[in-house]
């Protein structure tokens, strides 16, 4: 073997092997092999410049070893992965982690042939500059993500989290939920009328040979007094066509799709959300079918262009071509390239999945459409009154008609519904058949779609094309987001994160700022900006900002309280308080503890903890805990009901005994072993915690270790007994069956 190629993808790996020749050896590291450790404290050299401390993934050690014998073989060795960012960092951990000696940097934009050899005969070296500005984003967000994170389960809830681009998007949500929560709908009528003309047919329907025509009040009234009045004079009087309006109208074509513009238009018309359709896209890219889907760019190249037109002359003729030059809108467009488009034109369907087919077809669709003629559409507006009497508002109707279809023939999709109207002359008499009116309101703006999230960020330059994805994929799981049919509403705990946000952090999730930030990554990417000052000049003062907050802002354990309900248990309590819980917000009577009474959000009353009439053995006699019956995940358990202030939880005698084993701590030798539940399930700690914070995963045996002295833990179905020491050789259950 005398040359390796390194991608990420397994796919391209096949895709690429069949355009080299036998000499070449292509080899996939399965995307990132390195990444900064779990440990922020281990993560990242702050004092020593923002410097990271990366280890290779769990599970690609293997891959690693793989890669350095192949190296070994190898005369000359390429760094195929993405070209972004991303990729650049992917090479550069690939040349770090496998010690490669200078290996050489290779790019392309479609997975062909021609633009993969022609890549080869161009290598290049490694752009530090593309891989610090990446790692300047990764730095920051870590830095941005464990502190705000670490606050947040202070001073609200603890498993929650914010991030450096996530926290401005819910923020946007949140804006538009007070929008709609502060709205005052309206009520407006609607008022319509069932006319008939003479003669004729017509497309909207026909009875004895009259055309039907469904006129609409251009004024909405406000109140019904005026719905009467229009409705009695407008069958009290005659009626004829007092206007016809026609406008002939251009539709142009869109630019060929980017990242953004391409996540959209797959929510809109196939119900993609963003990560699935890059992942479809990704899975095309791979294969050679489309060009690299993250850019901001909607510029083709010539030779693609030549297909374009070659397409468009063949299948549809010359008088549909209309050659077309785009470019970006964004002052913060970066590397960009070319439009997603397909790698060849000619291929009219690609994928090996119906998803994949799907995408394609709109991608190319998007591509032919955007150097096609414009498309002319006639425009048709006809208004009606009473011929003689009091005024009132003219009623008409719309339509229209595609006088050429230009660039709709491509993309038929984006035509709209086309509403012919009968020919009619001006002054011509209609007949009232019947007239009625439909009450309504008026309605608050909608809420984001993904789609609209996507357009909004775009606009706000809130992060880039290929972090929009992911934005929207965190939210979701984090639980701040749910969908409602296709739109993104706030949750209850997003709606309380994103306010402490707003209220303790607003610059740093702010329009400006966040663009800002992004611009300085661009210009590190450039070599234009120090990676070092960019770092230290955001860090010094966020850092200082969080530890105020953390010493002067109050825990959150009330949101506010709601004037519409009393304490369900004792109504002279007053009105309830707004809590925030794991399962989102209720209400609680203001005497809690001393009271128990509790609401959900609605209003409905929720069963109260039983008491249990003990007092809390725990809490000094000052404070007065009480215990009482809760309902956790893992059912019911007595606690005290001065939680969180006091964390006393009572075991029954039965689970008391269950967990002790009577095995002494080896660690203080004064405590029993006593087994817990925790987040990751049931473990056994020293029975003195927190003195003591000796703790095993399993439950100990009893035996010590024959080769380091340590506890023995019981084994499972597939586990069979270890050492509790993880250094240890019997701690591995493999080497121990050995």
């Amino acid at each position: 073997m005398k040359n390796l190629v390194i991608v990420e993808s397994p796919t391209k790996t096949k895709t690429i092997s069949k355009y080299l020749d036998p000499s070449f050896e292509v080899h996939a590291s399965v995307g990132h092999i390195r990444d900064l450790p779990k440990n922020n404290k281990k993560a990242i050299d702050i004092s020593g410049g923002f410097i990271p401390h990366y280890e290779i993934s769990k599970g690609k050690e293997k891959i690693v070893e793989e890669i350095k014998k192949l190296a070994k073989k190898a005369e000359n060795i390429y760094l195929a992965t993405d070209p972004d960012r991303e990729g650049e960092s992917i090479a550069w951990h690939i040349k770090e982690a496998c010690d490669l000696k200078n290996p050489k940097r290779i790019v392309f934009y479609e997975i062909t042939e021609g633009a993969v050899k022609e890549a080869l005969e161009h290598p290049r070296d490694i752009d530090l500059n593309l891989l610090k500005a990446q790692e300047a984003r990764r730095v920051l967000d870590r830095l941005v993500g464990y502190d705000l994170s670490g606050l947040i389960w202070k001073k609200v809830r603890y498993g929650l989290s914010a991030g450096r681009v996530q926290s401005p998007a819910l923020r946007i949500l949140m804006e538009r939920e007070r929008e709609i929560r502060a709205f005052i709908p309206e009520k407006f009528w609607v008022i319509t009328g069932r006319f008939s003309v003479e003669g004729g047919s017509a497309s909207g329907g026909e009875t004895n040979k009259k055309k039907i025509l469904f006129l609409t009040c251009e004024k909405e009234p406000k109140n019904i007094e005026e719905v009467q009045r229009i409705i009695k004079i407008a069958r009290a009087h005659q009626w004829q066509i007092v206007q016809i309006k026609e406008t002939e109208v251009k539709r142009s074509p869109k630019p060929p799709f980017i990242t953004s513009t391409l996540q959209q238009a797959a929510s809109s018309r196939l119900g993609y959300s963003p990560s699935r359709t890059m992942s479809i896209a990704q899975k095309l890219y791979e294969q050679g079918f489309i060009s690299y889907m993250r850019t901001d760019s909607p510029a083709l190249s010539k030779d693609v262009l030549g297909q374009i037109y070659h397409e468009i002359e063949s299948t549809f003729g010359k008088e549909y071509l209309e050659p077309r030059t785009y470019k970006t809108k964004s002052k913060s467009a970066q590397e960009a390239h070319e439009a997603i488009r397909p790698s060849k034109i000619a291929i009219k369907n690609a994928g090996s999945t119906e998803d994949q087919k799907k995408l394609y077809t709109l991608i190319r669709e998007r591509t032919i459409a955007s150097q096609m003629a414009n498309a002319k559409i006639l425009r048709t507006k006809v208004s009606a009154n009473i011929t003689e009497g009091e005024s009132i508002p003219n009623f008409s109707i719309s339509g229209s008609v595609i006088l050429f279809p230009g660039w709709l023939r491509a993309d038929p999709r984006a035509n709209g519904e086309e509403i012919e109207l009968p020919k009619l002359k001006e002054k011509e008499p209609l007949k009232l058949n019947d007239i009625g009116s439909e009450e309504k309101q008026t309605e608050p703006l909608a809420r984001y779609t993904e789609a609209g999230l996507i357009k909004e960020l775009e606009k706000r330059e809130i992060g880039r094309p290929s972090t929009y994805a992911t934005i929207i994929s965190t939210l979701l799981a984090r639980g701040y987001v749910e969908k409602e049919e296709r739109s993104l509403k706030p949750t209850d705990t997003g709606d309380v994160v994103s306010t402490f946000l707003e209220q303790n952090f607003t610059t740093y999730i702010s329009d400006s700022f966040t663009a800002e930030m992004e611009n300085d990554l661009d210009e590190i990417a450039l070599g234009k900006r120090d990676y070092t000052k960019t770092l230290k000049d955001f860090y010094g003062p966020f850092s200082k900002d969080v530890k105020h907050k953390t010493k002067d802002t109050e825990k959150i354990t009330t949101l506010g309280e709601d004037r519409r309900f009393k304490c369900p248990l004792d109504e002279g309590h007053g009105t309830m308080l707004i809590k925030l819980g794991r399962t989102g917000k209720f209400l609680s009577c203001r005497e809690f503890p001393d009271c128990l009474g509790a609401r959900k959000i609605d209003g409905n009353t929720m069963e109260p903890p039983k008491e249990t009439g003990e007092s809390c053995p725990k809490c000094p006699p000052t404070h007065g805990g009480k215990l009482i019956e809760r309902e956790g995940r893992f059912g019911k358990f007595i606690a005290c009901s001065n939680y969180p202030k006091c964390k006393y939880v009572k075991k029954s005698e039965e689970e008391e005994t269950k967990n002790k084993t009577g095995i002494t701590c080896p660690e203080c030798n004064k405590g029993e072993l006593t087994g817990r539940r925790g987040r990751f399930g049931v473990f056994y700690s020293c029975s003195n915690y927190p003195d003591c914070k000796f703790i095993i995963k399993s439950r100990p045996t009893g035996n010590k270790c024959n080769i380091c002295g340590s506890l023995i833990m019981e084994g499972t179905k597939t586990i069979p007994e270890r050492c509790s020491n993880k250094t240890c050789l019997n701690h591995n259950p493999h080497k121990l069956k050995k």
